[in-house]
């Protein structure tokens, strides 16, 4: 199986085709426990969840952690209680870490990362929607549900252009897709530290012309994200690995999605100010 620039899909153990075979610990792993707590061997689960994994199984978990997240989202910005905001942040940050490095296919920790983001994602989104009510800021009226329907745009987009081969899914487009991820976080990260000796640090996020620039290529390397995101998924659908591996794609997908919708809110904004 490629390498995923998604972090919940990377270092998954393959079977000897080079598909996923989730139920085998990964290399440097089994001394640890393996990635089930248990030398490798996976806890007893029901008949449903040992069958193989199918489309079906991913398309309808993934769609039940979307539909958590901005029933959350929509909830946490209603109830004005925007210090929620900062709680969902901090137990989603700790329930990823979780899931990832136990790669843990436990359905209710993937639901919880889906609710906590959802509420980090609707606190930022009802900032941006207070600033319709200020004195001149009703640009912003709106924002969040064309942030939500982009999103999912350019989730279908690229599911096309993945069904149709538009664009393959290659070794070299991998390293690509994963190289330009962690050299944007890091310009993230130096963005920040500058800004606390510069103001508006090196121009990334201040709304000018180089920010929109910036925020189109974070959206760029989002919307290929995804495109790796589908690809493990559906190789994972063509190794047969049990159907409780939807939980952990689903989660996936997630974490990608959440990077998108930030992106273009911020994207959004800087057009409406």
């Amino acid at each position: 199986m490629r390498t995923s620039s998604n972090p919940a899909f990377r270092n998954l153990p393959t079977s000897p085709g080079g598909y996923a075979r989730f139920g085998d610990a990964p290399a440097g792993m089994a001394g640890a426990g393996g990635m089930f707590g248990g030398g490798g061997t996976p806890p007893a689960t029901s008949a449903t969840d040992d069958r193989p994994l199918t489309v079906d199984d991913v398309v309808q978990k993934t769609a039940i952690n979307i539909a958590l997240a901005l029933v959350a989202g929509v909830l946490t910005a209603w109830s004005g209680f925007l210090a929620l905001g900062l709680v969902g942040f901090v137990v989603g940050l700790v329930l990823a870490l979780v899931i990832i490095f136990k790669q843990s296919t436990n359905k209710w920790l993937v639901l919880g990362y889906s609710a906590a983001e959802g509420m980090a994602l609707g606190a930022i989104t009802a900032l941006f929607q207070g600033l319709a009510t200020s004195p001149g800021g009703s640009s912003f009226a709106g924002i969040g549900a064309q942030a939500v329907l982009a999103t999912l745009g350019v989730f279908i987009g690229m599911l096309v252009v993945y069904k149709t081969g538009a664009i393959r899914v290659t070794p070299r487009l991998t390293k690509m897709v994963i190289g330009a991820a962690i050299g944007v976080v890091i310009l993230m990260l130096v963005n920040l530290v500058a800004g606390f000796f510069i103001p508006g640090g090196m121009g990334l996020r201040d709304g000018g012309a180089l920010a929109i620039v910036f925020s189109l290529v974070c959206i760029a390397i989002g919307a290929f994200m995804l495109l790796l995101d589908f690809d493990q998924a559906d190789q994972a659908v063509k190794a047969g690995v049990p159907a409780r591996f939807a939980w952990y794609l689903a989660f996936g997908f997630m974490t990608t999605l959440v990077w998108l919708y930030i992106e273009i809110l911020r994207l959004l904004s800087y057009f409406r100010e």
